[in-house]
């Protein structure tokens, strides 16, 4: 599984513009933001779809965000963690 290249963010520009809003996060390089000096989320492309990356403690959890549920269920995550 490939980091999301332009493209495949070009079909998230909701989600990242959705993450862009959250203070407490910051966006190093399109699609990959940061919380404090930790990598927070981030993007990857596959044959079977989209998914994002999301730290939640010490590990990443992967998210698909291929439908508006799916992007749905990944922004209330991270909102959930980020406060």
């Amino acid at each position: 599984m490939r980091h999301a290249r332009t493209a495949a963010l070009d079909q998230l520009e909701e989600v990242l513009a959705a993450l862009r809003t959250l203070a407490s996060i910051r966006e190093r390089t399109r699609g990959v933001f940061y919380l404090r000096a930790q990598a927070f989320t981030h993007f990857h492309e596959d044959p079977s779809g989209l998914y994002a990356d999301l730290r939640r403690n010490a590990e990443f959890e992967r998210f698909p965000v291929n439908t508006p549920q799916e992007r749905s269920d990944y922004l209330t995550a991270v909102r959930q963690i980020v406060g």
